[in-house]
């Protein structure tokens, strides 16, 4: 079985490339012990979900995706909204 290192690896290999039959089996067996990796799992598909709407032209209308149209102006401090 992979260590958490190996396993957090894996997982940010298998969004670049198809895992081997090995690796799926070993990461699978892993992430049934392992909340901590399953946590991981969980924020790297939000972050890769986040990026895709994050960049411009991506969305297919030809407009940036992040129009930062709700987004504070520089100067203001999002804490106390001044």
């Amino acid at each position: 079985m992979p260590s958490c290192r190996e396993s957090t690896r894996l997982m940010s290999e298998a969004r670049e490339r198809g895992l081997t039959a090995v690796e799926r089996v070993a990461l699978r067996v892993h992430l049934l012990m392992c909340s901590a990796c399953r946590n991981f799992g969980k924020q790297l598909h939000f972050l890769g979900a986040a990026m895709r709407v994050y960049v411009p032209g991506e969305n297919g209308d030809g407009n940036e995706a992040n129009s930062d149209t709700t987004s504070a102006p520089p100067d203001t401090d999002l804490k106390t909204g001044g």
